[in-house]
């Protein structure tokens, strides 16, 4: 069987577009069989499982058998050869629709998603499964059903800020290879874009004219897909360039007025996905926080996980899915272990369920110090201009060997990250470590690493435990290991990539090396404090630090030198002296000191002050780090 029902909807479209041409028997001879067969392979009780069918429920892509019964019934409805049975497929295929289209709009929320975080399947043919409905409803009713489901426009917003733009390959973005993706080149899957963006704007543009604007702007930057300058569609239905087209009346936004949007975060609380970056330009720092998921299709067991990017991905997630022939998709990809988090290991523990091929050996039957569930709690969110923050509780998701597992992330513009990790074991000797995953090797320096990719580097420096020790795992044989075994990717599906990345001059991104901290000494409470600073490889060292411990509350002090952009707005206000004659330009620092609760209620605070190059204090203020989820809605621009 067909995965997709791609071929057999357009078989029935095709059936009804040229139904008037055709005999009785001729129709006939197409429909029942047709019909028939879109009955026969729904999964009905005590019916004999069909190989490789997809059956596919409401949360899921609706490419499956399950969406054939609506297009049967449409199609062979009146004929009189099968109206009975058609009648049923109709009203079975309508109900389910229904629901599908009522999940969708819920898993948008007001920010825009669509059922899964994972771009290969919502930028794929996810769109397809409700501008089907849209379409051939309108044409049997008349009606534009996107009026129901509003919260859908937003679709594009999400696209938005999963884009990472790369100046080498402007129509080519990346993204931060989040859930199911193969992690080959981390490209973002836009080939279907084109014609999903103005199918949003084509149904959507009356409801939100703002999300529509995005759409054409961000369309305009996809593979258009034309032959000799028309549009010819790509995604498997011939009939959309019939049906709509290019709308020269929705007014995209300039690429100018995205890249100057003072938004620095955004918040998807449906896909539990926290974006933060500091600009929308190829050289900016991007960063994803994973916390909150509510529609976990495709996830992994990455609650609490990051990715950093600046000039390539520094800090990223591991493993791949690669030809799903071989275990690392189950045993190590789709696991904790492959995620930047932190461990807890318990001996003995069984290993949580993922999708891909079993293995019999002992190393494939305990979890590799993971979590179990796939939904934490962020407890709070906050962003401006100076930096964004979030808390995500992960501590339920480890079950009985956790007392408590909350991670506090913070984005100190323009290229610096705090962490901070408050992380309880039931019991003492179940050892800790937090992970770090890079593609290529880490330089050690004590409690300091960094790691170079492409033009790109990370520094990480641990400033808690106190009593910390760094310790590298990967390279050849130990790329991906985990219960005392590498769960090796398929060797010529490897070397496939490898000539494809070196042919793009980007990738792979199976993140070959991890750095792991460990505490020094067995503890049931410890808690963990790194500073993490994006930079090019010509940067020598991270950003200047400071541990700061006070009564209840751990923290930093990161020393920052003003941007010459920064001196002369402070001059301007009155805020810096002005530069004498004769003397080397001044350098002013911004001293930014967070703080976090070691106990008690999640929260902290933060410090900012500016300082002249003398040392003098120009500025001082000080705001607590919020403590619940600061509300964000529709396209924020500004």
């Amino acid at each position: 069987m067909n995965w997709y029902s791609t071929t057999r909807v357009n078989s029935l479209c095709a059936y009804d577009w040229i139904y008037e041409a055709l005999t009785d028997d001729e129709r006939r001879a197409i429909i029942v069989p047709l019909v028939r067969h879109c009955e026969d392979v729904q999964p009905r009780p005590g019916r004999p499982a069909i190989r490789r069918r997809n059956t596919g429920g409401v949360n899921a892509g609706c490419y499956g058998v399950k969406n054939l019964m609506w297009y049967a019934g449409l199609a062979a409805l009146g004929d009189g050869f099968c109206d009975e049975l058609a009648e049923s497929l109709i009203v079975e295929g309508h109900a389910f629709h229904r629901e599908v289209l009522k999940f969708r709009s819920d898993s948008a929320g007001d920010d825009g998603a669509l059922g899964t975080g994972t771009p290969g399947y919502a930028m794929g043919v996810y769109p397809v499964g409700h501008f089907n409905i849209f379409h051939t409803w309108l044409s049997a009713t008349g009606e534009n059903l996107a009026g129901r489901y509003r919260p859908m426009a937003l679709y594009p917003n999400w696209v938005w800020w999963m884009w990472i733009p790369d100046a080498a390959k402007p129509d080519a973005p990346l993204f931060h290879g989040y859930g199911d993706a193969f992690h080959s080149d981390n490209r973002l899957p836009i080939g279907g874009m084109y014609e999903h963006l103005l199918q949003y704007i084509h149904f959507f543009k009356e409801y939100d004219p703002d999300a529509a604007r995005l759409a054409a702007t961000l369309a305009e930057m996809c593979p258009n897909h034309t032959v000799g300058g028309a549009w010819r569609g790509g995604s498997g239905f011939p009939a959309y360039p019939f049906l709509f087209g290019k709308d020269e009346a929705v007014k995209p936004f300039t690429r100018e007025e995205l890249s100057a949007s003072p938004v620095k975060a955004r918040q998807f609380e449906q896909l539990g996905q926290i974006f933060m970056r500091s600009g929308w330009a190829p050289d900016s720092t991007y960063a994803l926080l994973v916390g909150g998921t509510l529609t976990p299709m495709h996830k992994h067991h990455d609650e609490g996980s990051f990715v950093i990017y600046k000039h390539d991905f520094l800090a990223l997630d591991s493993g791949s899915r690669a030809a799903q022939t071989d275990w690392n998709l189950k045993y190590y990809y789709g696991q904790s272990v492959a995620h930047n988090v932190v461990l807890i290991q318990k001996p003995g523990e069984p290993l949580p369920g993922y999708w891909g091929p079993g293995y019999k050996g002992p190393e494939g039957k305990n979890n590799y110090g993971g979590m179990y569930g796939l939904t934490g709690e962020v407890v709070a969110f906050e962003t401006n201009g100076r930096y964004s923050y979030a808390a995500v509780d992960t501590g339920a998701l480890y079950g009985e060997k956790c007392t408590e597992n909350v991670r506090q992330f913070v984005h100190v513009q323009p290229d610096y990250f705090v962490v901070y990790d408050r992380v309880g074991a039931s019991d003492p000797s179940y050892a800790k470590q937090w992970l770090l995953h890079t593609q290529n090797k880490p330089v050690v320096d004590g409690r300091a690493v960094y790691a170079d990719s492409r033009n790109g580097r990370l520094f990480c420096e641990a400033l808690l435990p106190k009593d910390a020790t760094i310790e590298l795992v990967g390279g050849p044989g130990k790329e991906f290991w985990a219960n005392g075994k590498n769960w090796e990717i398929y060797d010529k599906w490897m070397a496939s990539v490898r000539r494809q990345c070196a042919k793009d001059g980007r990738g792979p991104y199976w993140g070959e090396w991890r750095a792991e901290t460990h505490p020094g000494a067995a503890r049931a409470d410890d808690r963990f404090l790194h500073v993490l600073t994006a930079a090019d490889v010509q940067t020598p060292h991270g950003i200047a630090t400071r541990l700061v411990e006070e009564a209840n509350r751990d923290g930093v002090t990161l020393v920052i030198p003003a941007s010459r952009e920064g001196r002369a707005a402070a001059q301007r206000e009155g805020r810096a002296p002005a530069q004498r004659e004769g003397r080397a330009p001044a350098r002013p620092t911004r001293e930014i000191t967070l703080l976090f609760n070691r106990t008690g209620k999640v929260g902290g605070e933060i410090r900012i002050v500016e300082k002249d190059a003398e040392g003098r204090v120009l500025s001082s203020k000080s705001r607590p780090l919020a403590e619940t989820v600061t509300p964000q809605k529709g396209v924020l621009l500004k």
